[in-house]
């Protein structure tokens, strides 16, 4: 022991005494090596115990190399997945993982002196001063105790007052931590959601998104939900790693500068290593077991965000789904969609099973052997007793003892929580994936690049006769030879005061060319009437000229959005008062706003908004809508319009806003298939008095006499554009119409008289010649 080595000048530096001590050394390590030994296999009850660890050992390997495999099994099934849906693969990579954050956090924070700013500064000042606060409890923790060891009851009653009052401040810590946390979430989605809305409603990328593009399935979920994961889990993960960096770095000062003055300068730096030593290979292990998390909450937002399209869609669609009596295969629908979801949830909870006791395992009990290492390190260093601290008695000693035991409990809470962040940081790269992906879809098709997932397109019968020269020739049949690129439209579109497609080609957003070039002028006062079959471009050749749809080829000269109005035959009616659906897009401070400009100021808001409900009863009057404004109680009713206007009413209001916004140009899409053909005449005499340019989708012969040209297409790829003549067109309707009454008499009258020879005994020479007229069926021939 040290005195005897003291006695026989052990404490010398000879070769003599180092070599001794060697020897000493090894002597003593040897009988360590041989007691383990005995202890472990000597006895009956050593034999077993070895053997259960051993076994313990060997099984927890096995166990964490087998799910080592369906971990990477997983990932390899959901890699699959995602290249099969986006074309690419996206592991979670730190590269990537900050480049995206950094691109959402300058959305989020745009720039340093912003509200955003300032909740950050405010939430890490009270972060770090609870830091402070920790240590001092720890403090006033081991002074309690000491008080205790002591049996001083004055200086533990004052130690107790301190601890009392130094609640208040902690529990105003921890409330306003959570409340800046709450408010940085806010704050943040806030930020994004102006951001995204700003993209989404312009330039009509709402339509686009859903009818051009692929990528994003459901918009509504991304702008929702996604958004508000990312940004309260953001706000919660600067929360849960601020924090415990802090208390790390502050704590662990504390921790060192505690050993220092007890044990010497650089005792502290051994428990340290060691502390240091288990959180690199609890981060190590760990990492390496953790499931695929970022590509599983990816998933299961999306097959969340499915099963909410799938409500959503029966919602829509439930007054056919009812007469058709179809609840069985809805349900069936709703029924695979939720179990798909609740498969792959119950998959992610299975893998969480193992990485849980993992962590329980590495952060409850590794993590507590070595703290007591760590505190029993500084004792088992020290040279003499007095270093044991401050004076050497117990009660200091319990003091030193219950402050590092307070520091290390906090410190190891704090990188428990760093180390369980990293399932947060996978978790919260799901979220920022789909975010991102919901922006670069809104850029893309802002500039007018698509990305469509496309099936297998309509083939058209190719016409090999040649193209006629004259405007009654149908153009352009059959599917051409030219491939179009979905995204990379070359057209070009320019503002007028006419209409002009010039070698233009319909093509849907699927891939299906409709029309492969189509050319026509329509100048103010050449109303066009369009017909053709269903599915022949009608509608599509309105969603171009609308801008909905792009150009692929040629040239589009059109109006301006305000000279320009479209009518389909499902009228929009939007929420708000009856006033709004007549002024609609405008609103009431839009008009409000306009007329007070043309007064000069002159006018209170009063008096405008009579001049304007005074013009709106006079065009509800073009349309026979009067008794509309006394039935449902004035301008300023509030209704769901949509249910409480019949089919005809509705049309009618949408020919009202028509006549209220008096463009140069209009676009009626079957707008009066549910009014009267009287109050349709009217409709279409008084839009010709207001000089409305029409352009007319419809199949009633009573319209032809409103229009002066004619753009027919046929089914196949071809069209005609000629003027129409109203009451020639008539009369071949007229015709068409006799003989195919005289045509569908013919088979009865023919079977009557086969009848009549057969009763008479006669033949019928009208029969005979009709029976040699007609084809005869090709014989099969056998060999």
């Amino acid at each position: 022991d040290n005195t005897q080595m003291e006695s026989t000048g052990g404490g010398s530096t000879s070769p003599a005494s180092v070599a001794f001590r060697m020897a000493q050394g090894n002597a003593q390590l040897q009988l360590l090596v041989r007691e383990a030994v005995t202890r472990m296999f000597g006895t009956k009850q050593g034999i077993v115990q070895t053997t259960a660890v051993s076994a313990s050992a060997i099984g927890a390997f096995f166990l964490f190399r087998r799910q080592l495999f369906k971990n990477r099994d997983l990932a390899n099934k959901l890699e699959d997945e995602e290249i099969v849906e986006t074309g690419k693969k996206t592991p979670f990579d730190r590269g990537v993982f900050m480049q995206r954050l950094r691109r959402l956090l300058r959305i989020v924070v745009p720039y340093w002196n912003s509200k955003e700013t300032l909740i950050l500064i405010m939430h890490t000042s009270v972060l770090i001063l609870r830091t402070f606060i920790s240590i001092y409890v720890a403090k006033l923790d081991g002074q309690i105790v000491k008080c205790i060891v002591d049996r001083n009851p004055w200086a533990f009653a004052a130690s107790l007052l301190k601890w009392l009052a130094l609640a208040i401040p902690a529990v105003w810590t921890n409330s306003m931590i959570k409340f800046l946390e709450n408010k940085l979430s806010i704050a943040f989605r806030t930020r994004m959601t102006n951001h995204l809305y700003s993209q989404y409603m312009t330039n009509d990328t709402y339509y686009r998104v859903g009818n051009l593009d692929s990528r994003l399935a459901n918009a509504d979920q991304c702008l929702t939900e996604d958004v508000s994961n990312f940004c309260f889990n953001a706000a919660h993960l600067y929360s849960q790693l601020t924090k415990p960096l802090f208390d790390v770095l502050l704590m662990g000062g504390q921790l060192w500068w505690l050993a220092s003055s007890t044990t010497g300068k650089f005792s502290g730096l051994m428990p340290m290593l060691l502390g240091f030593g288990c959180v690199w290979l609890t981060a190590r292990l760990l990492r390496l077991m953790a499931p695929p998390f970022s590509r599983m909450v990816a998933k299961q937002a999306k097959l969340e965000g499915e099963v909410r399209f799938v409500h959503s869609r029966l919602i829509t669609n439930a007054e056919e789904i009812a007469f058709y009596r179809g609840h069985e295969i809805e349900q069936s629908v709703l029924e695979r969609s939720y179990y798909a979801l609740v498969k792959h949830m119950n998959q992610i909870f299975q893998r969480k099973i193992f990485y849980t006791m993992l962590e329980g395992f590495m952060m409850k009990y590794v993590w507590s052997g070595f703290g007591m290492a760590m505190i029993a390190l500084p004792a088992f260093l020290a040279k003499r007793k007095g270093q044991l601290g401050t004076g050497g008695n117990v009660s200091n000693r319990t003091e030193s003892y219950i402050v590092t035991r307070k520091l290390l409990l906090s410190a190891a809470d704090a990188i428990e929580r760093i180390m369980l962040a990293y399932k947060k940081l996978t978790e919260l790269d799901g979220y920022m994936a789909r975010c991102i992906l919901m922006l670069d879809v809104f850029e893309d098709v802002k500039r007018g690049q698509y990305k469509k997932q496309l099936v297998k397109a309509t083939e058209l019968v190719v016409d090999d006769t040649e193209e006629g020269e004259s405007d009654d020739t149908p153009k352009d049949q059959g599917i051409p030879d030219e491939i179009f690129d979905m995204s990379d439209p070359k057209g070009t579109i320019s503002v007028g005061d006419y209409i002009k497609f010039e070698d233009v080609p319909i093509i849907s957003p699927n891939g299906d060319i409709l029309v492969k070039s189509i050319s026509f002028e329509v100048t103010p006062g050449m109303n066009l009437l369009i017909t053709g079959p269903n599915g022949c471009g009608k509608s599509s050749l309105f969603r171009i000229l609308g801008g909905l749809w792009p150009v692929f080829r040629g040239k589009v000269v059109k109006p301006s959005h305000r000279d320009m109005f479209y009518i389909p035959q499902r009228p929009y009616l939007s929420l708000g008062t009856l006033r709004d659906q007549v002024i609609y897009p405008f609103s009431v401070e839009t008009v409000l706003r306009s007329k007070r400009s043309r007064s000069g100021g002159k006018k209170t808001n009063e008096q405008l908004l009579a001049e304007c409900d005074a013009e709106l009863e006079e065009i509800l009057g073009w349309v026979h809508l009067q008794y509309i404004v006394k039935r449902e109680g004035g301008w300023d009713a509030l209704s769901d319009w949509k249910d409480v206007l019949s089919g005809g009413e509705k049309q009618r209001i949408a020919m009202a806003r028509l006549f209220y916004h008096r463009p140069k140009f209009a676009i009626l899409d079957e707008c009066t298939s549910a009014v009267s053909v009287d109050v349709e005449g009217l409709m279409y005499t008084k839009s010709q008095e207001l000089s409305i340019t029409l352009l007319t989708v419809s199949h009633r012969p009573s319209l032809w006499k409103y229009h002066n040209h004619l753009l027919q297409f046929n089914g196949m790829g071809g069209w005609t554009f000629a003027p129409l003549n109203a009451t020639a067109r008539l009369s071949l309707k007229e015709e068409k119409t006799k003989l195919e009454a005289k045509l569908q008499g013919i088979p009865t009258m023919q079977k009557r008289l086969t009848e009549l020879c057969g009763l008479l005994g006669e033949e019928s020479a009208v029969l005979s010649e009709s029976l040699k007229q007609q084809p005869k069926s090709p014989r099969h021939h056998s060999e």
